[in-house]
Protein backbone atom coordinates (compact mmCIF):
# COMPACT_ATOMS: atom_id res chain seq x y z
CA UNK A 1 0.00 0.00 0.00
CA UNK A 2 2.38 2.68 -1.01
CA UNK A 3 1.83 6.40 -1.08
CA UNK A 4 1.40 7.06 -4.84
CA UNK A 5 3.15 10.53 -4.16
CA UNK A 6 6.20 9.24 -2.70
CA UNK A 7 6.21 5.25 -3.61
CA UNK A 8 6.69 4.90 -0.06
CA UNK A 9 4.31 4.04 2.65
CA UNK A 10 3.02 7.14 4.86
CA UNK A 11 0.82 8.20 4.58
CA UNK A 12 -1.71 5.33 4.74
CA UNK A 13 -5.57 5.77 5.71
CA UNK A 14 -6.98 4.82 9.07
CA UNK A 15 -8.35 1.19 7.76
CA UNK A 16 -4.92 0.41 6.06
CA UNK A 17 -3.19 0.67 9.35
CA UNK A 18 -6.22 -1.42 10.88
CA UNK A 19 -5.70 -3.75 7.74
CA UNK A 20 -1.85 -3.96 8.40
CA UNK A 21 -2.17 -4.92 12.36
CA UNK A 22 -4.85 -7.47 11.63
CA UNK A 23 -2.52 -9.18 9.01
CA UNK A 24 0.39 -9.13 12.03
CA UNK A 25 -2.34 -11.11 14.15
CA UNK A 26 -3.44 -13.25 11.35
CA UNK A 27 0.38 -14.03 11.14
CA UNK A 28 0.47 -15.31 14.49
CA UNK A 29 2.75 -12.12 15.45
CA UNK A 30 2.14 -9.70 18.30
CA UNK A 31 1.80 -6.16 17.40
CA UNK A 32 4.11 -3.67 18.45
CA UNK A 33 4.34 -0.41 18.51
CA UNK A 34 7.74 1.57 19.53
CA UNK A 35 8.49 5.22 20.45
CA UNK A 36 11.45 6.81 18.25
CA UNK A 37 13.03 10.03 19.19
CA UNK A 38 15.63 10.06 16.55
CA UNK A 39 15.98 9.34 12.95
CA UNK A 40 18.26 6.42 13.74
CA UNK A 41 16.28 5.32 16.22
CA UNK A 42 13.39 5.11 13.88
CA UNK A 43 15.37 3.67 10.92
CA UNK A 44 16.27 0.74 12.81
CA UNK A 45 13.17 0.10 14.79
CA UNK A 46 11.47 -0.32 11.42
CA UNK A 47 14.46 -2.91 10.08
CA UNK A 48 13.30 -4.76 13.33
CA UNK A 49 9.97 -5.11 11.91
CA UNK A 50 7.75 -2.74 14.27
CA UNK A 51 4.45 -2.52 13.27
CA UNK A 52 4.25 1.58 14.09
CA UNK A 53 6.86 3.82 15.04
CA UNK A 54 4.87 6.62 17.30
CA UNK A 55 6.81 10.13 17.87
CA UNK A 56 6.36 11.85 21.15
CA UNK A 57 8.22 14.83 22.50
CA UNK A 58 9.40 12.94 25.40
CA UNK A 59 11.98 11.23 22.67
CA UNK A 60 13.68 13.84 22.25
CA UNK A 61 14.37 14.27 26.13
CA UNK A 62 14.70 10.70 26.64
CA UNK A 63 17.33 10.47 23.99
CA UNK A 64 19.31 13.42 25.41
CA UNK A 65 19.78 11.70 28.16
CA UNK A 66 16.40 12.79 30.49
CA UNK A 67 14.06 10.98 32.04
CA UNK A 68 11.00 10.37 29.73
CA UNK A 69 8.62 12.28 32.38
CA UNK A 70 9.84 15.55 31.12
CA UNK A 71 7.68 14.86 28.08
CA UNK A 72 4.60 16.07 30.68
CA UNK A 73 6.32 19.54 31.60
CA UNK A 74 6.86 22.80 30.09
CA UNK A 75 10.39 22.57 28.83
CA UNK A 76 9.47 22.93 25.15
CA UNK A 77 5.59 22.86 23.43
CA UNK A 78 5.35 19.32 23.05
CA UNK A 79 3.21 20.01 19.90
CA UNK A 80 5.62 21.78 17.75
CA UNK A 81 8.66 18.92 19.49
CA UNK A 82 6.65 15.67 18.08
CA UNK A 83 6.15 17.35 14.27
CA UNK A 84 9.94 18.78 13.85
CA UNK A 85 11.03 15.15 14.72
CA UNK A 86 8.64 13.37 12.64
CA UNK A 87 9.18 15.86 9.56
CA UNK A 88 13.02 16.16 9.88
CA UNK A 89 14.43 13.16 11.48
CA UNK A 90 11.31 9.86 11.53
CA UNK A 91 9.47 10.68 8.19
CA UNK A 92 11.94 10.81 5.99
CA UNK A 93 14.40 7.33 7.00
CA UNK A 94 11.02 5.32 7.20
CA UNK A 95 10.55 3.37 4.15
CA UNK A 96 7.16 1.48 5.17
CA UNK A 97 6.28 1.39 8.16
CA UNK A 98 3.13 3.69 9.30
CA UNK A 99 4.59 6.97 11.37
CA UNK A 100 1.94 8.22 14.56
CA UNK A 101 2.33 11.37 15.86
CA UNK A 102 2.09 12.20 19.51
CA UNK A 103 -0.42 14.97 19.74
CA UNK A 104 -0.92 17.00 23.25
CA UNK A 105 -4.47 17.42 22.77
CA UNK A 106 -4.53 19.53 26.18
CA UNK A 107 -3.02 22.58 25.05
CA UNK A 108 -5.16 25.71 25.20
CA UNK A 109 -3.32 27.45 22.22
CA UNK A 110 -4.25 24.30 19.46
CA UNK A 111 -7.34 24.74 18.00
CA UNK A 112 -7.10 21.29 17.30
CA UNK A 113 -8.74 20.73 14.37
CA UNK A 114 -6.26 22.88 12.65
CA UNK A 115 -3.29 20.98 13.98
CA UNK A 116 -4.72 17.28 12.94
CA UNK A 117 -4.86 18.84 9.16
CA UNK A 118 -1.33 20.09 9.98
CA UNK A 119 -0.69 16.29 11.44
CA UNK A 120 -1.67 15.00 8.10
CA UNK A 121 -0.57 17.08 5.53
CA UNK A 122 3.30 16.02 6.95
CA UNK A 123 2.44 12.61 6.42
CA UNK A 124 1.46 10.98 9.62
CA UNK A 125 -1.05 7.96 9.40
CA UNK A 126 -2.54 8.73 12.86
CA UNK A 127 -2.35 10.20 16.47
CA UNK A 128 -1.32 9.32 20.02
CA UNK A 129 -2.40 11.12 23.22
CA UNK A 130 0.69 11.80 24.56
CA UNK A 131 1.50 14.11 26.73
CA UNK A 132 -1.30 12.66 28.20
CA UNK A 133 -3.05 13.85 31.89
CA UNK A 134 -4.17 10.38 31.71
CA UNK A 135 -1.03 9.42 33.62
CA UNK A 136 -1.23 12.51 36.06
CA UNK A 137 -3.01 11.80 39.55
CA UNK A 138 -3.94 13.29 42.96
CA UNK A 139 -4.54 16.85 43.35
CA UNK A 140 -2.69 18.38 40.32
CA UNK A 141 -5.04 16.04 38.44
CA UNK A 142 -8.15 17.49 40.04
CA UNK A 143 -6.82 20.83 39.10
CA UNK A 144 -6.32 20.20 35.35
CA UNK A 145 -9.86 19.03 35.68
CA UNK A 146 -11.33 22.06 37.05
CA UNK A 147 -9.22 24.29 34.60
CA UNK A 148 -10.45 23.61 30.89
CA UNK A 149 -7.15 21.32 30.57
CA UNK A 150 -9.50 17.77 31.13
CA UNK A 151 -8.56 14.27 30.02
CA UNK A 152 -11.79 14.84 28.06
CA UNK A 153 -10.17 17.21 25.61
CA UNK A 154 -7.68 13.71 24.73
CA UNK A 155 -11.26 12.19 23.94
CA UNK A 156 -12.44 15.03 21.75
CA UNK A 157 -9.39 15.07 19.49
CA UNK A 158 -9.62 11.11 18.97
CA UNK A 159 -13.06 11.41 18.20
CA UNK A 160 -12.19 14.35 15.56
CA UNK A 161 -8.89 12.29 14.77
CA UNK A 162 -11.16 9.32 13.58
CA UNK A 163 -13.43 11.91 11.23
CA UNK A 164 -10.67 12.95 9.48
CA UNK A 165 -9.44 9.46 8.69
CA UNK A 166 -6.57 9.31 11.39
CA UNK A 167 -5.27 6.44 12.53
CA UNK A 168 -5.49 6.37 16.79
CA UNK A 169 -3.89 4.60 19.64
CA UNK A 170 -4.44 5.45 23.06
CA UNK A 171 -3.01 5.84 26.46
CA UNK A 172 -5.13 4.91 29.17
CA UNK A 173 -4.81 4.43 32.71
CA UNK A 174 -8.52 3.61 33.96
CA UNK A 175 -11.14 1.74 33.05
CA UNK A 176 -13.52 4.97 32.86
CA UNK A 177 -11.00 6.72 30.51
CA UNK A 178 -11.01 2.72 28.28
CA UNK A 179 -14.46 3.16 27.93
CA UNK A 180 -14.52 7.25 27.09
CA UNK A 181 -11.69 6.55 24.59
CA UNK A 182 -13.74 3.63 23.12
CA UNK A 183 -16.76 5.56 22.63
CA UNK A 184 -14.80 8.38 21.25
CA UNK A 185 -13.49 5.52 18.16
CA UNK A 186 -10.47 4.89 18.95
CA UNK A 187 -8.31 1.98 17.25
CA UNK A 188 -5.83 0.58 19.55
CA UNK A 189 -5.76 1.32 23.00
CA UNK A 190 -2.74 1.00 25.44
CA UNK A 191 -3.21 0.03 28.55
CA UNK A 192 -0.65 2.38 30.40
CA UNK A 193 0.83 1.44 33.84
CA UNK A 194 3.21 3.61 34.56
CA UNK A 195 6.88 4.83 33.67
CA UNK A 196 9.14 2.35 32.89
CA UNK A 197 11.60 0.98 35.19
CA UNK A 198 15.44 -0.07 34.65
CA UNK A 199 18.20 1.48 32.78
CA UNK A 200 19.77 4.82 33.74
CA UNK A 201 16.59 6.97 34.31
CA UNK A 202 14.01 4.19 34.97
CA UNK A 203 11.56 4.36 37.83
CA UNK A 204 12.34 2.14 40.70
CA UNK A 205 9.77 2.96 44.10
CA UNK A 206 7.45 4.22 41.62
CA UNK A 207 6.61 1.10 39.91
CA UNK A 208 4.04 -1.61 40.54
CA UNK A 209 4.31 -5.74 39.96
CA UNK A 210 3.87 -7.44 37.03
CA UNK A 211 0.75 -9.23 38.26
CA UNK A 212 -0.50 -5.87 39.15
CA UNK A 213 0.24 -4.73 35.40
CA UNK A 214 -1.56 -7.63 34.49
CA UNK A 215 -4.47 -6.56 36.33
CA UNK A 216 -4.44 -3.44 35.76
CA UNK A 217 -4.17 -3.90 31.70
CA UNK A 218 -7.60 -6.23 31.87
CA UNK A 219 -9.41 -3.91 33.39
CA UNK A 220 -9.06 -1.71 30.67
CA UNK A 221 -9.24 -3.92 27.86
CA UNK A 222 -12.84 -5.00 29.56
CA UNK A 223 -13.81 -1.83 30.33
CA UNK A 224 -13.43 -0.63 26.15
CA UNK A 225 -14.59 -3.78 25.06
CA UNK A 226 -18.32 -3.67 26.85
CA UNK A 227 -18.40 -0.48 23.79
CA UNK A 228 -17.11 -2.17 20.86
CA UNK A 229 -15.01 -5.09 19.78
CA UNK A 230 -13.01 -3.99 17.04
CA UNK A 231 -10.33 -2.42 19.27
CA UNK A 232 -6.43 -3.30 19.60
CA UNK A 233 -5.59 -4.03 23.27
CA UNK A 234 -1.60 -3.54 24.14
CA UNK A 235 0.21 -2.59 27.16
CA UNK A 236 2.68 -0.49 28.15
CA UNK A 237 5.10 0.88 30.85
CA UNK A 238 5.94 -0.03 34.62
CA UNK A 239 7.71 -3.17 35.14
CA UNK A 240 7.04 -4.26 31.24
CA UNK A 241 10.73 -3.65 30.09
CA UNK A 242 12.06 -6.98 28.40
CA UNK A 243 10.44 -8.77 25.40
CA UNK A 244 9.66 -11.98 28.70
CA UNK A 245 7.82 -9.04 30.68
CA UNK A 246 5.57 -8.47 27.31
CA UNK A 247 5.45 -12.34 27.06
CA UNK A 248 4.14 -12.73 30.22
CA UNK A 249 1.55 -10.13 30.45
CA UNK A 250 0.39 -11.13 26.90
CA UNK A 251 -0.06 -14.43 28.39
CA UNK A 252 -1.88 -13.39 31.33
CA UNK A 253 -4.20 -11.19 29.93
CA UNK A 254 -6.27 -10.41 26.47
CA UNK A 255 -3.80 -7.89 25.28
CA UNK A 256 -1.79 -8.32 21.73
CA UNK A 257 0.65 -6.42 21.58
CA UNK A 258 3.03 -4.08 23.22
CA UNK A 259 4.41 -0.39 22.91
CA UNK A 260 7.88 0.40 23.75
CA UNK A 261 10.08 3.49 24.50
CA UNK A 262 12.23 3.53 27.09
CA UNK A 263 12.10 -0.52 26.77
CA UNK A 264 13.36 -0.08 23.25
CA UNK A 265 15.53 2.60 21.98
CA UNK A 266 16.54 4.37 25.17
CA UNK A 267 18.22 0.93 27.34
CA UNK A 268 18.63 -0.81 23.21
CA UNK A 269 21.68 2.01 23.47
CA UNK A 270 22.83 2.71 27.59
CA UNK A 271 24.59 -0.19 28.06
CA UNK A 272 25.80 -1.41 24.41
CA UNK A 273 27.14 1.96 24.54
CA UNK A 274 29.17 1.85 27.79
CA UNK A 275 30.52 -2.03 26.31
CA UNK A 276 31.20 -1.03 23.21
CA UNK A 277 33.36 2.05 24.92
CA UNK A 278 34.96 -0.25 27.19
CA UNK A 279 36.09 -2.70 24.75
CA UNK A 280 37.49 0.21 22.64
CA UNK A 281 39.42 1.59 25.73
CA UNK A 282 40.71 -2.07 26.18
CA UNK A 283 42.62 -2.09 22.62
CA UNK A 284 46.36 -2.82 23.76
CA UNK A 285 47.94 0.23 22.49
CA UNK A 286 51.89 -0.70 21.62
CA UNK A 287 54.38 1.18 24.34
CA UNK A 288 57.63 3.00 22.07
CA UNK A 289 60.71 3.37 24.36
CA UNK A 290 62.12 6.94 25.09
CA UNK A 291 64.30 8.09 23.04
Amino acid sequence: MPNPWTGRGNPYTRLEVRARLQAALERGQPLLGAGAGTGISAKFIERGGADLIIVYNSGRFRMSGHGSTCGLMSYGDANAIAMEIGEFEVLPVIDEVPVICGVHATDPRRRMWHWLLKVKEMGFSGVNNFPTHCIVDGNFRQILEETGMSVEKEFEMVALARKMDLFSIVYVSSPEESRAMAEAGADAIIAHVGTTIGGSIGVVDAACSLDEACRRTQAVIDAARAVRDDVFYLCHGGPIATPADAQYVLAHTDAVGFVGASSLERMAVEQPLVEITQQFKAVKVKLRAES
